[in-house]
């Protein structure tokens, strides 16, 4: 009986052995012996009134931006030719023609932030970065997977859109 006793309180001994308390003193002492952040000067703020508009120099001033138009493609408007589209019609496989080279684009109708998405393959130059795609009155705005304009394209006939990237190169998409 005493044997037994004695290996049960050997055994709580054991079990309460691997129970002890960790401390992360170590941890803490080595935060603590970074010094302390010093404080930082600020500058005074200062206030005064405004030239009149007409007193300032223009040269002093950065060009003013480039217009909506020339920026996003989209803004610029359709040709009187361009056809009716929908964006319907547009889903599918596409063969693309740029800058000399043939690829393919696949467009669907799943939401990509502001457009659908839509991708290539085999395509060279600006078009690799395509992700989305969306119809803005006559047009088909190709987008980046950031949502910045790639290209423009119009309807010019039955399965034919024609456009041009943003940097400007022509491009075609058929059926």
């Amino acid at each position: 009986m005493k044997f037994s006793h004695a290996v049960t309180g050997a055994a709580i001994l054991l079990a309460l052995a691997g129970c002890q308390r960790t401390s992360y003193s170590s941890m803490n002492a080595a935060n603590s012996a970074l010094p302390p952040l010093q404080a930082q000067p600020v500058p005074s703020v200062q206030s005064g009134q405004l030239p009149p508009p007409g007193a300032v120099d223009p040269s002093q001033f950065p060009a003013a931006p480039q217009t909506t138009a020339a920026l996003d493609p989209a803004a610029a408007g359709a040709p009187a030719t361009a056809l009716d589209v929908t964006k319907e019609s547009m889903v599918g496989n596409w063969r693309v023609q740029s800058a000399g080279t043939s690829c393919d684009m696949f467009l669907t109708l799943t939401n990509l932030g502001s457009g659908s998405r839509g991708g290539t393959r085999g395509c060279a130059g600006e078009l690799t970065a395509m992700g989305s795609w969306e119809v803005s009155g006559k047009q088909v705005v190709l987008k980046d997977r950031n949502g910045n304009t790639l290209g423009s394209l119009y309807k010019t006939a039955d399965a034919r859109f024609d456009g041009s990237t943003a940097s400007g190169q022509p491009v075609s998409l058929s059926r």
